[in-house]
């Protein structure tokens, strides 16, 4: 049979596991990243290099592309197309209304690009996306597990 100090310490223990695993399931909500900076930013008027420079990406986040759709579109495209602004053989046509969202599922860059020439007066992006940091655990289960020991 346990002592009285052996079941504090096992229900202590048992109680610290089941808050470690109940805080993994609480992850860090997503963020939307309006491209550019603003409601209607995907313009040739954007420095797209500068916005993407003091932007965090994580996997799970969302960019959202605000544009005339008359007159600009985005593609998702490779390294090499983005460099070279290569309007065919996109991966994806991120293209549907003009208030358009793009889901960052993978911890890998991502590049996009305007066709129909805009690429070559600057409007292309490109967003290196990397996994969350794990958040720290809250602390009022820290603080109900020492009161309980005490």
């Amino acid at each position: 049979m346990l002592g009285f100090g052996e079941k504090v310490v096992m229900i202590v223990a048992v109680l610290v596991m089941l808050g470690v695993r109940g805080s993994g399931a609480e992850g860090r909500k997503p963020v939307l990243h309006r491209v550019g900076g603003g409601q209607n930013t995907w313009t040739p008027s954007v420095n797209f290099t500068n916005w993407s420079s003091h932007e965090q990406f994580y996997v799970g986040d969302w960019l959202y592309f605000g544009f005339d759709k008359t007159q600009y579109n985005v593609l998702e495209v490779n390294e090499t197309s983005y460099d070279k602004c290569i309007d065919t053989d996109f991966i994806t046509n991120v293209t549907k209304g003009g208030r358009d969202v793009f889901n960052l599922i993978d911890a890998k860059p991502y590049y996009f690009i305007c066709g129909r020439g805009y690429c070559f007066n600057g409007m292309k992006v490109a967003v290196n996306v990397t996994v969350a940091p794990p958040l720290p655990p809250p602390r009022r289960k820290a603080v109900l597990l020492v009161q309980l020991a005490v």
